[in-house]
């Protein structure tokens, strides 16, 4: 059950477009308390919108509050403060333009972390995003309320972007597909308000490879398909982290396994720590940078942000011009050398987690302390930043652990090798475990 076999159902009239939205609508009302959805269309709205044609034609989708925007739901990024400042949306950007034409159609927000500053999604003033399989933890972030609707069936798929993990943290949160594309893979115009130096990656958060596969060939620019088949044997080198528990490392082991008996010649090999730090450093800086910029531009001051937004923001004012420039030659040079990575391999396996999802309150908005709220996140998601320095595509695979939540680990191929990266991972698709989700796809007939 997917959007794919949604869409299907719609198309074989086993369902209509407006009945699918009807039951989105109620299942998002009666599902509140999970806290996934931060904004909904009104009624009158999403229903009156129309369903290209194409492989989602009616398939109901939440925006993230972050990010590329689609037409009448402008993003405020967790922040009550610049949504009472951001216009209304009048049409889509350049992402959400190419996405609607693959036949979806957006219907709300979900919710975020302030400014995306978190691998939970907690803003201030809420709602507080819970994970579907355990309400007292979270459903990760900054994708996390994207990834407790997929999760929770209020939808089939969300969009999600990943600066340094929020794709992946909540799909290995809540057991889903994700994938944070290479560099410049897809669109982030007309005005690139999310492009972070290019760290960012934006796609979906969904319930099968299929369906991340057909988004990423509806909204990838031209270019990418040099790379496009998997190597007849491929090369993977698994990496887990020594922070890495019993469940991440044996979750990763197994996909392993499953990728041997597939074809695929496999290297335990140690993990780049020293290079995933120096990426978290990297990123957290550039964050910070962008967050000045933001509030500034904005006209956001210590009032209207959380202590924990206005700390970063200060960081990044402090910053001198010259610090700044460096940043963009230091992603390049950063991403020059993560080539090394690749040179006897042509994917690197991993954790995503070093451990289970984090409990709601883990990531704090009120507290001071950066350097404790930056180490919190590394500590979560170690490496996780390194995809996104280097420009690399990183694609989440669900497992299951054997307790209540399950994980998800990662697939990272060589810039440009998004294709590639996807064909490789439906090698094992039909081997891998299934999800035992908490509830059915709102709509879906079954």
């Amino acid at each position: 059950m997917d959007a794919t076999s949604l869409s299907e159902a719609i198309a074989a009239g086993h369902t209509s477009v407006r009945a699918v939205m009807e039951a989105t609508l109620a299942a998002c009302e009666a599902q509140s308390g999970l806290g996934a959805v931060a904004r909904m269309l009104d009624r009158k709205a999403a229903l009156a919108e129309i369903a290209a044609p194409g492989p989602f034609s009616g398939v109901p989708i939440l925006a993230k509050d972050l990010g590329s925007h689609a037409r009448g739901l402008a993003p405020s990024a967790g922040s009550r403060a610049l949504r009472a400042r951001n216009p209304t949306a009048s049409r889509d950007s350049d992402f959400f333009a190419a996405l609607r034409a693959s036949g979806v159609v957006p219907m709300g927000l979900s919710t975020v972390p302030e400014f995306g500053f978190a691998l939970s999604s907690e803003p201030p003033g809420g709602p507080v995003a819970r994970n579907p399989f355990d309400p007292d933890l979270s459903p990760g972030g900054s994708s996390g309320g994207a990834a407790a609707a997929v999760a929770a069936g209020l939808v089939a798929m969300a969009h999600a972007t990943d600066a340094a993990g929020s794709i992946r943290v909540p799909a290995a949160c809540c057991g889903l597909w994700g994938m944070k594309p290479s560099r410049g893979a897809t669109p982030m115009g007309p005005d690139f308000a999310n492009h972070l130096m290019g760290v960012v990656g934006e796609l979906v958060l969904a319930r099968s490879l299929r369906d991340v596969a057909s988004v990423f060939k509806t909204v990838a620019r031209p270019g990418l398909q040099a790379h496009a088949a998997a190597p007849d044997r491929p090369r993977i080198a698994l990496m887990i982290p020594a922070r890495s528990d019993t469940s991440q490392a044996k979750a990763t082991r197994d996909v392993a396994a499953l990728f041997a008996e597939a074809g695929a010649e496999i290297e335990e090999i140690d993990t780049p720590d020293a290079m995933g730090a120096r990426a978290h450093a990297l990123v957290g800086q550039i964050l910070a940078v962008s967050l000045a910029e933001w509030l500034n531009a904005a006209e956001l001051g210590p009032s209207d942000v959380s202590p924990m937004a206005q700390t970063l923001a200060n960081r990044g004012a402090a910053m001198a011009p010259t610090e700044v420039f460096a940043l963009s030659r230091r992603i390049e040079v950063f991403s020059h050398r993560a080539r090394a990575l690749f040179a006897r391999h042509d994917a690197l396996l991993m954790p995503i987690l070093s451990g289970p999802p984090p409990r709601i309150g883990a990531f704090d908005p009120q507290s001071r302390d950066l350097t404790a709220h930056m180490a919190a996140m590394e500590a979560l998601a170690p490496n996780a930043a390194l995809a996104n320095a280097a420009g690399l595509p990183a694609l989440a695979i669900p497992m299951p652990t054997g307790v209540r939540t399950p994980t998800a680990v990662q697939l990272i191929g060589p810039a440009g090798s998004d294709h590639a990266l996807l064909a490789l991972a439906d090698e094992i698709t039909d081997a891998l475990p299934m999800i035992a989700y908490p509830a059915p796809i709102a709509g879906h007939p079954l």
